[in-house]
């Protein structure tokens, strides 16, 4: 069988792979260190094939750079050796619930997220540090080298001490916060589905250089809009005079087939009996635009049959030419004053058959332009602490966003039922307003919070409340926030998912002998039986089981017993993993009956030598379809 990775995947050899696909010629081989044959690419061949768009050297061009991009850069395909451990006890629902929060450093998260949610995240709205000069920045180790990366172990302390105070006075200001935002969206949007969409709130401190970063990850054409948001009333203790009331949303689309659109009025339509079966309504047929500007649009439409005439105005013509007239009025697409007594109209309008309303608008039909002047009921900064505290019966956090922020953009979304990803949770506003919006419509979203377990000040509010880190009063406001949007919509929403599982980010579940045998000493093999550490749980290498094999976090678990040892179905026959000892032969003819799609064991699982030497022969007699992993 082959053996798991059990590590994040190395995002260069993605990309190589992905070069391969375009220019398979520039593909070759090559014995890297250890003697190992290894797929790299002919960078010399590789410049034929681009050789009339290659720059080199000090020649001038258009970039944008800053210290340490390059690592940042390399940061973000470098593979970890890190799982997430399930926690049941701080969770909700865990056995029903299709959300997540996630406890832990997001670059590492999102890098574990790459390969089960590829492409399956809708819409990603997150918060990020705005570098004020008080906001604190993760401090990423470009020293480390991938090996380093596989290697460490027991990075993450509960005092979350990878986070840095970025100071004005810092010498690297914008460099850290840079380095800090690039790996970490550029893996974001790999996570994007091909028609997903993320926005990111910010302040005038780094939007420029944010929207480059995104111009450069997400490519130009994919901008979508700067939404402007205002937080706050006017103060008059400013800088300048002038009171900074507006922080922006940046929005970045995946690809050219995201769409956004809100639910509009209805459109009136008539039925007449010149056009039975036929509705349609009519439209201004003027256009913004002066004689000078259209000079083929400014004419005298007269009716044919009244021979009245209508002027156009020199500083509005009309939309059509006077050819295009002629053919709209033999097309009954030209309603005139008096054609109807229903329509109360003093000029030619235009008319539209709904039948080609809805084909021109498909899925979108009934739904009009979003705009980026967002109404005032979405309140402001003081809207959101107001939230939080009616929660907590006291103030617990600063500034969070309203939730009807969040709700707006879930609603320009068109669906209602896909991932949210939010991976600078904080209290967790993203998560109550994805209740909320399933609640109001029927929506089935679902969301995956991530935030780092970052210490509260030990002088604060919410640690004098007994809060210990952010991550306490996310998990605390989603449980309260849950419950009491259930309550006030049990009749309408009675089966509203207001769970969550608790997945907590920690060092690989394997010891270092597993990547490594190699260099394991013969003396110390009788410590070393297991290659599993000893505090970990079924539960826990299941979970990096399903992380590495792309199986949804969320999916159904079911723990049954099948000849006398402890079994775990995922999604149900997706996977079935065993990691008991002496497992028979019983067993596995048991497991293999079922015709998992795939099925995982320990290596040491086997209950003696006669079951591992008949081990493939019963899955090729009985399930051969089945893929067989070992740890």
């Amino acid at each position: 069988m082959e053996k798991l990775k059990m590590h994040t995947p190395d995002g260069v050899d993605r990309n190589i792979e992905r070069i391969g696909q375009l220019f398979p010629n520039v593909l070759t081989e090559r014995l890297d260190a250890d003697g190992q044959m290894q797929r790299v690419i002919d960078f010399d061949l590789l410049r034929q094939e681009l050789s009339k768009s290659i720059i080199e050297g000090p020649e001038e061009r258009y970039q944008f750079t800053w210290p340490d991009k390059k690592q940042a850069i390399r940061l973000a395909s470098s593979p970890i050796a890190a799982t997430l451990r399930p926690c049941r006890e701080e969770s909700v629902n865990f056995d029903t619930t299709e959300n997540l929060y996630i406890e832990g450093d997001n670059l590492d998260v999102l890098k574990l997220l790459q390969e089960t949610y590829l492409g399956k995240i809708k819409m990603i709205y997150i918060d990020p540090p705005y570098n004020t000069g008080n906001d604190f920045v993760y401090e990423d180790d470009f020293a480390e080298n991938s090996s380093e990366f596989l290697a460490r172990d027991g990075q993450y302390d509960e005092q979350g001490n990878r986070m840095v105070q970025n100071t004005d006075s810092n010498g690297r200001f914008h460099t850290d916060w840079l380095n800090m935002i690039y790996p970490r969206l550029k893996l974001a949007k790999d996570l994007l589905t091909e028609d997903g969409v993320i926005f990111i709130s910010i302040d005038d401190n780094e939007v420029e250089n944010l929207k480059k970063i995104c111009n450069e990850i997400f490519g130009e054409h994919n901008f979508v809009a700067q939404f402007p948001w205002r937080k706050r009333t006017a103060k008059s203790d400013v800088p300048f005079g002038v009171s900074q009331d507006y922080e922006w949303i940046l929005c970045f689309a995946r690809s050219p087939l995201f769409s956004a659109s809100i639910e509009g009025k209805e459109r009136r339509y008539f039925e007449t009996d010149d056009f039975p079966g036929r509705p349609w309504r009519i439209h201004d047929l003027t256009k913004q635009t002066t004689a000078n500007e259209r000079p083929n649009s400014f004419f005298t439409i007269v009716n044919p049959k009244t021979q009245q005439e209508y002027p156009a105005n020199p500083n509005r013509t009309w939309a059509i030419t006077e050819d295009t007239f002629k053919t709209y009025y033999q097309e009954n697409r030209i309603v005139f004053p008096g054609d109807y007594d229903f329509l109360k109209i003093s000029r030619p309008a235009l008319r539209y058959w709904k039948a080609d309303d809805m084909k021109k608008s498909g899925e979108n039909y009934g739904r009009i332009a979003v705009s980026t002047k967002l109404n005032d009921e979405i309140g402001m900064s003081q809207d959101g602490t107001k939230e939080i505290s009616d929660i907590f019966q006291g103030k617990i956090f600063s500034f969070p966003k309203p939730t009807m922020l969040i709700k707006f953009f879930l609603s320009i979304i068109n669906d209602t039922d896909f991932y949210i990803l939010d991976f600078f949770s904080g209290s967790g506003t993203t998560a109550h307003a994805v209740m909320r919006q399933n609640a109001e419509d029927g929506g089935c979203r679902k969301f995956i919070m991530v935030q780092l377990p970052e210490a509260c000040p030990e002088d604060g509010d919410a640690a004098k409340a007994g809060y210990k880190n952010i991550c306490e009063i996310g998990k605390e406001r989603i449980r309260r926030a849950g419950l009491k949007v259930q309550e006030e919509n049990a009749v309408t929403a009675p089966d509203l998912d207001i769970g969550f599982r608790v997945l907590k980010l920690d060092s690989t579940n394997m010891k270092d002998v597993y990547y490594s045998p190699a260099s394991t000493r013969q003396e110390d093999l009788f410590e070393r039986l297991s290659n599993i550490k000893e505090d970990r749980t079924a539960e826990d290498l299941l979970f990096q089981v399903m992380l590495e094999l792309g199986i949804l976090l969320s999916c159904k678990i079911e723990e049954m017993e099948i000849a006398g040892r402890k079994v775990f179905a995922v999604d149900g026959n997706t996977l079935i993993a065993c990691f008991d000892k002496n497992v028979t032969a019983e067993t596995i003819t048991a497991i293999a009956q079922k015709k998992p799609y795939y099925f995982v064991m320990r290596d040491s699982s086997l209950a003696d030598d006669s079951v591992a030497a008949n081990f493939e022969q019963i899955f090729a007699s009985i399930s051969p379809g089945t893929t067989r992993r070992i740890l």
